[in-house]
Protein backbone atom coordinates (compact mmCIF):
# COMPACT_ATOMS: atom_id res chain seq x y z
CA UNK A 1 0.00 0.00 0.00
CA UNK A 2 2.70 2.28 0.69
CA UNK A 3 4.97 1.77 -2.53
CA UNK A 4 1.49 2.41 -4.55
CA UNK A 5 1.40 6.05 -2.91
CA UNK A 6 4.75 6.55 -3.19
CA UNK A 7 4.60 5.67 -6.61
CA UNK A 8 1.49 7.79 -7.16
CA UNK A 9 3.09 11.07 -5.49
CA UNK A 10 6.05 10.54 -8.02
CA UNK A 11 3.12 10.20 -10.96
CA UNK A 12 1.08 13.34 -9.55
CA UNK A 13 4.10 15.43 -8.99
CA UNK A 14 5.14 14.32 -12.97
CA UNK A 15 1.94 14.58 -14.49
CA UNK A 16 1.05 18.30 -12.28
CA UNK A 17 4.34 19.89 -11.85
CA UNK A 18 3.92 21.31 -8.26
CA UNK A 19 1.72 20.60 -5.30
CA UNK A 20 2.07 21.38 -2.06
CA UNK A 21 1.54 18.26 1.02
CA UNK A 22 -2.23 19.44 1.84
CA UNK A 23 -3.05 19.02 -1.95
CA UNK A 24 -1.18 15.85 -2.14
CA UNK A 25 -3.05 14.61 1.39
CA UNK A 26 -6.80 15.28 -0.78
CA UNK A 27 -5.78 13.85 -3.28
CA UNK A 28 -4.65 10.52 -2.03
CA UNK A 29 -6.83 11.01 1.27
CA UNK A 30 -3.86 10.46 3.52
CA UNK A 31 -2.38 13.02 6.56
CA UNK A 32 -0.07 15.76 5.80
CA UNK A 33 2.33 13.71 7.90
CA UNK A 34 1.84 11.06 5.94
CA UNK A 35 3.14 12.65 3.11
CA UNK A 36 5.93 14.49 4.93
CA UNK A 37 7.13 11.02 5.67
CA UNK A 38 6.98 9.78 2.06
CA UNK A 39 8.56 12.74 0.59
CA UNK A 40 11.42 11.91 3.04
CA UNK A 41 11.43 8.18 1.61
CA UNK A 42 11.92 9.65 -1.64
CA UNK A 43 14.51 11.36 -1.12
CA UNK A 44 16.39 8.51 1.12
CA UNK A 45 15.82 6.87 -2.41
CA UNK A 46 17.17 9.50 -4.41
CA UNK A 47 14.15 11.07 -6.19
CA UNK A 48 15.43 14.61 -7.27
CA UNK A 49 12.33 16.11 -5.16
CA UNK A 50 12.29 19.46 -3.84
CA UNK A 51 10.45 21.54 -1.41
CA UNK A 52 10.00 25.59 -1.54
CA UNK A 53 8.21 27.65 1.47
CA UNK A 54 5.70 29.95 1.33
CA UNK A 55 2.07 30.64 -0.16
CA UNK A 56 3.18 29.56 -3.83
CA UNK A 57 5.40 27.03 -2.58
CA UNK A 58 5.52 23.02 -2.69
CA UNK A 59 6.85 19.88 -4.00
CA UNK A 60 8.52 19.22 -7.29
CA UNK A 61 10.40 17.14 -9.26
CA UNK A 62 13.83 18.28 -10.94
CA UNK A 63 13.43 19.93 -13.97
CA UNK A 64 13.76 16.71 -16.83
CA UNK A 65 13.24 14.06 -13.80
CA UNK A 66 10.74 11.61 -14.93
CA UNK A 67 10.29 8.33 -13.56
CA UNK A 68 9.96 5.19 -16.37
CA UNK A 69 7.46 3.29 -13.91
CA UNK A 70 4.07 3.56 -14.39
CA UNK A 71 2.95 0.66 -12.09
CA UNK A 72 0.47 0.19 -14.96
CA UNK A 73 -2.18 -3.09 -14.09
CA UNK A 74 -3.94 -5.12 -16.31
CA UNK A 75 -7.10 -3.27 -15.47
CA UNK A 76 -6.02 -0.04 -15.65
CA UNK A 77 -4.17 -0.92 -19.11
CA UNK A 78 -7.77 -2.34 -20.39
CA UNK A 79 -9.54 1.19 -18.74
CA UNK A 80 -7.46 3.20 -20.99
CA UNK A 81 -8.64 1.71 -23.85
CA UNK A 82 -12.42 1.57 -22.49
CA UNK A 83 -12.96 5.11 -22.30
CA UNK A 84 -11.56 5.46 -26.19
CA UNK A 85 -14.23 7.84 -28.15
CA UNK A 86 -12.49 7.75 -31.69
CA UNK A 87 -16.13 9.53 -33.05
CA UNK A 88 -16.12 12.93 -30.57
CA UNK A 89 -12.37 12.69 -30.44
CA UNK A 90 -12.62 13.36 -34.36
CA UNK A 91 -15.46 15.99 -34.25
CA UNK A 92 -12.98 17.69 -31.94
CA UNK A 93 -10.27 17.49 -34.40
CA UNK A 94 -8.43 14.91 -32.31
CA UNK A 95 -8.68 11.75 -34.10
CA UNK A 96 -5.29 11.20 -35.51
CA UNK A 97 -3.98 12.47 -31.89
CA UNK A 98 -6.03 10.00 -30.43
CA UNK A 99 -4.96 7.17 -32.91
CA UNK A 100 -1.33 7.99 -32.05
CA UNK A 101 -1.42 8.15 -29.06
CA UNK A 102 -3.21 4.95 -28.49
CA UNK A 103 -0.44 3.46 -31.21
CA UNK A 104 2.27 4.40 -28.61
CA UNK A 105 0.43 3.23 -25.51
CA UNK A 106 0.70 -0.07 -27.57
CA UNK A 107 4.09 -0.49 -28.17
CA UNK A 108 5.29 0.99 -24.44
CA UNK A 109 3.05 -2.02 -23.13
CA UNK A 110 4.34 -5.23 -22.59
CA UNK A 111 3.06 -8.27 -24.77
CA UNK A 112 0.74 -9.72 -21.55
CA UNK A 113 -1.10 -5.86 -21.19
CA UNK A 114 -0.84 -5.30 -25.14
CA UNK A 115 -2.97 -8.78 -25.76
CA UNK A 116 -5.23 -7.57 -22.98
CA UNK A 117 -6.34 -4.10 -24.17
CA UNK A 118 -6.26 -5.56 -27.92
CA UNK A 119 -8.92 -7.69 -26.32
CA UNK A 120 -10.90 -4.52 -24.97
CA UNK A 121 -10.82 -3.22 -28.35
CA UNK A 122 -12.30 -5.72 -30.31
CA UNK A 123 -15.11 -6.65 -27.65
CA UNK A 124 -15.99 -3.08 -26.51
CA UNK A 125 -17.38 0.02 -28.03
CA UNK A 126 -18.50 3.02 -26.83
CA UNK A 127 -21.23 5.36 -29.38
CA UNK A 128 -22.04 8.07 -27.36
CA UNK A 129 -25.05 9.22 -29.27
CA UNK A 130 -28.50 8.31 -29.17
CA UNK A 131 -30.09 5.82 -31.38
CA UNK A 132 -32.65 8.83 -32.83
CA UNK A 133 -30.12 11.56 -33.31
CA UNK A 134 -26.62 11.26 -35.14
CA UNK A 135 -25.06 13.77 -32.75
CA UNK A 136 -24.50 17.45 -33.60
CA UNK A 137 -22.39 18.32 -36.73
CA UNK A 138 -20.86 22.09 -36.42
CA UNK A 139 -18.07 23.47 -38.13
CA UNK A 140 -17.01 25.57 -35.33
CA UNK A 141 -16.42 22.39 -32.74
CA UNK A 142 -12.69 21.94 -33.61
CA UNK A 143 -11.65 25.62 -33.60
CA UNK A 144 -13.70 26.01 -30.33
CA UNK A 145 -12.27 23.33 -28.86
CA UNK A 146 -8.47 24.65 -29.91
CA UNK A 147 -9.70 28.31 -28.23
CA UNK A 148 -10.72 26.04 -25.21
CA UNK A 149 -6.69 24.61 -25.00
CA UNK A 150 -5.16 27.43 -25.91
CA UNK A 151 -7.29 29.50 -23.84
CA UNK A 152 -7.88 31.97 -26.52
CA UNK A 153 -10.78 34.20 -26.45
CA UNK A 154 -13.75 34.22 -29.03
CA UNK A 155 -16.74 36.20 -30.64
CA UNK A 156 -19.49 34.26 -31.37
CA UNK A 157 -22.65 34.89 -32.72
CA UNK A 158 -25.10 32.42 -31.00
CA UNK A 159 -28.86 31.53 -31.73
CA UNK A 160 -30.87 31.50 -28.23
CA UNK A 161 -34.52 30.61 -27.73
CA UNK A 162 -35.72 33.96 -26.35
CA UNK A 163 -35.89 37.39 -28.23
CA UNK A 164 -33.70 38.87 -29.52
CA UNK A 165 -33.27 35.25 -31.04
CA UNK A 166 -29.09 36.21 -32.36
CA UNK A 167 -26.85 37.66 -30.64
CA UNK A 168 -23.35 38.44 -30.30
CA UNK A 169 -20.85 37.78 -27.26
CA UNK A 170 -17.45 37.94 -26.43
CA UNK A 171 -16.43 34.53 -24.65
CA UNK A 172 -13.79 32.87 -22.12
CA UNK A 173 -14.45 29.58 -23.59
CA UNK A 174 -13.38 27.33 -20.31
CA UNK A 175 -14.16 23.62 -21.30
CA UNK A 176 -16.24 21.57 -23.44
CA UNK A 177 -19.05 18.94 -22.48
CA UNK A 178 -20.45 16.13 -24.45
CA UNK A 179 -23.57 15.37 -23.32
CA UNK A 180 -26.50 12.82 -25.39
CA UNK A 181 -24.52 13.93 -28.43
CA UNK A 182 -24.30 17.40 -28.30
CA UNK A 183 -21.84 19.11 -27.59
CA UNK A 184 -21.94 22.05 -24.79
CA UNK A 185 -19.26 25.17 -24.48
CA UNK A 186 -18.78 26.24 -20.94
CA UNK A 187 -17.37 30.45 -20.91
CA UNK A 188 -17.73 33.07 -19.23
CA UNK A 189 -19.20 36.02 -20.68
CA UNK A 190 -19.18 39.25 -18.64
CA UNK A 191 -19.51 38.15 -15.06
CA UNK A 192 -21.26 34.90 -15.56
CA UNK A 193 -20.09 31.52 -16.01
CA UNK A 194 -22.69 30.12 -19.03
CA UNK A 195 -23.07 26.89 -21.04
CA UNK A 196 -24.33 27.26 -24.14
CA UNK A 197 -24.79 24.79 -27.67
CA UNK A 198 -22.14 24.71 -29.88
CA UNK A 199 -24.50 23.65 -32.94
CA UNK A 200 -26.51 26.74 -31.98
CA UNK A 201 -22.95 29.02 -33.05
CA UNK A 202 -23.41 30.44 -36.02
CA UNK A 203 -20.24 32.66 -36.62
CA UNK A 204 -17.12 32.45 -34.70
CA UNK A 205 -13.90 34.79 -34.54
CA UNK A 206 -10.82 33.22 -32.40
CA UNK A 207 -9.59 36.72 -31.23
CA UNK A 208 -5.46 37.57 -30.64
CA UNK A 209 -6.49 37.98 -26.70
CA UNK A 210 -5.82 35.27 -24.48
CA UNK A 211 -7.97 35.07 -20.70
CA UNK A 212 -6.69 33.08 -17.45
CA UNK A 213 -8.59 30.20 -16.23
CA UNK A 214 -9.40 30.50 -12.49
CA UNK A 215 -7.81 28.12 -10.59
CA UNK A 216 -10.71 27.05 -8.58
CA UNK A 217 -12.82 26.33 -11.25
CA UNK A 218 -13.85 22.82 -11.34
CA UNK A 219 -15.56 21.52 -14.43
CA UNK A 220 -17.37 18.69 -12.68
CA UNK A 221 -18.84 20.40 -10.30
CA UNK A 222 -19.78 23.08 -11.95
CA UNK A 223 -21.64 20.38 -14.64
CA UNK A 224 -23.55 18.84 -12.02
CA UNK A 225 -24.74 22.33 -10.43
CA UNK A 226 -25.86 23.00 -14.18
CA UNK A 227 -27.80 19.86 -14.46
CA UNK A 228 -29.71 20.09 -11.09
CA UNK A 229 -30.89 23.67 -12.41
CA UNK A 230 -31.42 22.94 -15.58
CA UNK A 231 -33.81 19.93 -14.35
CA UNK A 232 -35.58 22.18 -11.91
CA UNK A 233 -36.59 24.84 -14.74
CA UNK A 234 -37.09 21.78 -16.75
CA UNK A 235 -40.25 20.62 -15.64
CA UNK A 236 -43.56 23.59 -15.44
CA UNK A 237 -46.32 21.45 -14.25
CA UNK A 238 -47.60 17.78 -14.59
CA UNK A 239 -50.49 16.26 -16.53
CA UNK A 240 -52.24 12.80 -15.11
CA UNK A 241 -52.54 10.33 -17.81
CA UNK A 242 -53.38 6.43 -18.57
CA UNK A 243 -51.13 4.18 -20.19
CA UNK A 244 -51.74 1.25 -21.80
CA UNK A 245 -49.07 -1.95 -21.50
CA UNK A 246 -47.91 -1.29 -24.64
CA UNK A 247 -47.94 2.64 -24.04
CA UNK A 248 -45.54 2.06 -21.04
CA UNK A 249 -43.60 -0.30 -22.93
CA UNK A 250 -42.84 2.49 -25.46
CA UNK A 251 -42.31 4.73 -23.22
CA UNK A 252 -39.26 3.72 -22.41
CA UNK A 253 -37.67 4.63 -25.80
CA UNK A 254 -38.95 7.71 -26.13
CA UNK A 255 -39.55 9.98 -23.24
CA UNK A 256 -37.32 11.12 -20.60
CA UNK A 257 -36.20 9.48 -17.60
CA UNK A 258 -37.73 11.59 -15.35
CA UNK A 259 -40.78 10.87 -16.93
CA UNK A 260 -40.11 6.99 -16.91
CA UNK A 261 -39.18 7.29 -13.03
CA UNK A 262 -42.86 8.99 -12.19
CA UNK A 263 -44.60 6.32 -13.70
CA UNK A 264 -42.59 3.97 -12.06
CA UNK A 265 -43.64 5.53 -8.80
CA UNK A 266 -46.82 6.77 -9.21
CA UNK A 267 -48.55 4.22 -11.55
CA UNK A 268 -51.45 3.05 -9.83
CA UNK A 269 -52.71 -1.20 -10.16
CA UNK A 270 -53.57 -1.91 -13.67
CA UNK A 271 -57.49 -2.28 -14.83
CA UNK A 272 -58.75 -5.23 -16.38
CA UNK A 273 -57.52 -4.25 -19.64
CA UNK A 274 -53.91 -3.74 -18.37
CA UNK A 275 -54.27 -0.07 -18.27
CA UNK A 276 -52.59 2.37 -15.56
CA UNK A 277 -53.19 5.61 -14.25
CA UNK A 278 -49.99 7.88 -13.75
CA UNK A 279 -48.85 11.73 -12.90
CA UNK A 280 -45.71 12.90 -14.69
CA UNK A 281 -43.88 16.13 -15.14
CA UNK A 282 -44.23 17.99 -18.20
CA UNK A 283 -42.27 21.13 -19.45
CA UNK A 284 -45.00 22.84 -21.40
CA UNK A 285 -48.29 22.20 -23.32
CA UNK A 286 -46.51 22.46 -26.89
CA UNK A 287 -43.86 20.21 -25.97
CA UNK A 288 -46.29 17.37 -24.01
CA UNK A 289 -48.35 17.48 -26.70
CA UNK A 290 -45.59 16.83 -29.12
CA UNK A 291 -44.38 13.91 -26.16
CA UNK A 292 -47.28 12.40 -26.00
CA UNK A 293 -48.08 12.27 -29.82
CA UNK A 294 -45.94 9.75 -29.99
CA UNK A 295 -47.67 7.44 -27.75
CA UNK A 296 -50.53 7.32 -29.98
CA UNK A 297 -53.87 5.72 -28.78
CA UNK A 298 -51.74 4.20 -26.22
CA UNK A 299 -51.77 7.15 -23.77
CA UNK A 300 -55.04 9.12 -22.51
CA UNK A 301 -53.95 12.46 -21.01
CA UNK A 302 -56.65 13.29 -18.07
CA UNK A 303 -55.45 16.75 -17.02
CA UNK A 304 -54.69 19.18 -17.47
CA UNK A 305 -57.82 19.85 -19.43
CA UNK A 306 -56.40 22.41 -21.70
CA UNK A 307 -53.36 19.97 -22.66
CA UNK A 308 -56.40 16.96 -23.23
CA UNK A 309 -58.03 19.38 -25.41
CA UNK A 310 -54.87 20.04 -27.82
CA UNK A 311 -54.40 16.56 -28.14
CA UNK A 312 -58.48 15.92 -29.04
CA UNK A 313 -57.93 18.78 -31.47
CA UNK A 314 -55.20 17.24 -33.08
CA UNK A 315 -56.47 13.86 -33.28
CA UNK A 316 -59.60 15.13 -34.76
CA UNK A 317 -57.86 16.80 -37.28
CA UNK A 318 -55.57 13.68 -38.39
CA UNK A 319 -58.72 11.63 -38.57
CA UNK A 320 -60.26 14.09 -41.15
CA UNK A 321 -57.28 13.99 -42.97
CA UNK A 322 -57.04 10.44 -43.56
CA UNK A 323 -60.93 10.15 -43.74
CA UNK A 324 -60.59 12.44 -46.44
CA UNK A 325 -58.30 10.29 -48.34
CA UNK A 326 -59.74 6.75 -47.13
CA UNK A 327 -61.02 4.82 -50.57
CA UNK A 328 -64.91 6.04 -50.04
CA UNK A 329 -63.52 9.65 -49.22
CA UNK A 330 -60.29 10.01 -51.62
CA UNK A 331 -60.60 12.95 -53.79
CA UNK A 332 -61.13 12.26 -57.81
CA UNK A 333 -57.22 12.36 -59.29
Amino acid sequence: MRASRLLSILLLLQARGRLTARQLAELLEVSVRTIYRDVESLHAAGVPLYGDAGPAGGYQLLDGYRTRLTGLTSEEAEALFMAGMPGPAAELGLGAVVAAAQLKLQAALPPELRDRAARIQERFLLDAHGWYYDGDRSPHLAPIADAVWNQRRVQVRYRRWKHPTDVTRVLDPYAIVLKGGKWYLVARGGENIRTYRVHHVLDLEVLDETFDRPCGFDLAAYWRSFLTEFRSRLYQGTATIRLSPAGRRRLREVMSSAVIDAVDQSATAPDEAGWVTAVVPIESLDHAETEFMKLGAQVEVLKPHELRARLEATAQELADIYLSLSPAGRPAS
